[in-house]
């Protein structure tokens, strides 16, 4: 049987599939974990991964991240997921250890197709640090990937979205816009590099910086990412629009109208103040990524040093903005 194209199987893949943050916030609202002393990060407030102490020098970092097909080549789709989930440690602060695949497929689906995802994730797995250590499958008309994985942390090494300070400068580690480009069906290649690229080597370089507050982007864009931070932290956050990086043809493709699901549930989620800005940069901000960068709030005093840490080893960083008094998030 010849196998058919994964994304003619999906209305919606990577994390543009992601549910809709403000009805998961009203979901979610007033669910409180039974109290445990040792969860340092949980749902209250609820951040990229969760947290549980398990001595003095050790912390266990857990998340689960998976979703439809956004690309057809079944390895490509495999590494993009497997990163996706990884990444959600690294921005904790955290080391991958241990990862279990979570899948649905048709049984109708050549046994090649789904090999080749779990090849390419284990190896993505492995390039982590990590160990892909099993799973669970299911039949599914739409195919689905993804893992939940178990990572460490030192328990003061952990790293939140709830502190960003005024005064911070604001960082992001990769350029936007990998939802216009898919959808746009333009050259992707430049969107998949940096959709398969883990995040490992800018948690490394940021380390030793001791950043206020981390998280990454994904399904929310950029905005509604800066909003959760915004929020967390108690602080309004200003977004240098000439600023933000774009991927080649990313751009473009928003002037000609083209947007992707998730555009419009992360505007309602996530509305900004904008002054003068082009309505394809707001979309750029608005794009839900897959697998996107770290959003770095740091004190404005080590910027430049993490600049210079990160062009040492040939790493992106562009700095994007910064943290003031107030609230909310504020574009211009």
């Amino acid at each position: 049987m010849e196998a058919p194209a994964l994304t003619g199987l999906t209305v919606g893949g990577g994390c543009a599939a992601k549910y809709s943050a403000s009805r998961l916030e009203e979901l979610l609202r007033g669910f409180v974990p039974a109290e445990a002393e040792n969860l340092l990060v949980g749902l209250d407030p609820a951040d990229d991964a969760a947290v549980y102490k398990l001595d003095d020098e050790r912390a266990l970092v857990f998340t689960v991240d998976f979703f439809p097909p956004l690309v057809d080549d079944p390895a490509t789709f495999g590494r993009i997921a497997a990163t996706n989930a990884l990444n959600d440690v690294f921005a904790m602060g955290g080391t991958p250890l241990l990862a279990l695949s979570i899948a649905a497929f048709p049984e109708e689906l050549p046994n090649e197709v789904p090999a080749a995802v779990f090849a390419a994730a284990d190896e993505t797995v492995r390039a982590a640090g990590a160990v892909l250590a099993g799973g669970h499958t299911i039949r599914d008309a739409e195919p689905k990937y993804g893992l939940a994985v178990v990572g460490t942390v030192h328990p003061d090494g952990i790293w939140t979205k709830a502190g960003a300070r005024p005064g911070d400068a604001l960082f992001l580690t990769k350029p936007l816009g990998t939802g216009l480009v898919l959808a746009a069906k333009v050259d992707a290649s430049e969107a998949v590099r940096w959709m398969t690229t883990l995040n490992a080597d800018a948690a490394d370089a940021l380390r030793p910086f001791t950043p206020n507050a981390v998280t990454d982007v994904t399904g929310f864009g950029l905005f509604g990412h800066a909003h959760e931070m915004a929020t967390r932290s108690g602080v309004r956050i200003r977004l240098d629009a000439a600023a933000l990086p774009a991927l080649d043809g990313a751009l473009e493709a928003a002037r000609n109208g083209i947007r992707t699901g998730g555009d419009p549930r992360n505007r309602e989620y996530a509305p900004v103040e904008a002054d003068g800005v082009d309505e394809e940069v707001l979309a750029l901000g608005y794009d839900a990524q897959t697998a996107g960068g770290l959003l770095i709030s740091l004190p404005a005093d080590k910027a430049l040093s993490l600049e210079s840490a990160f062009r040492a080893r040939d790493l992106f960083l562009r700095r994007v903005g910064t943290i003031e008094e107030g609230t909310g998030v504020f574009v211009s």
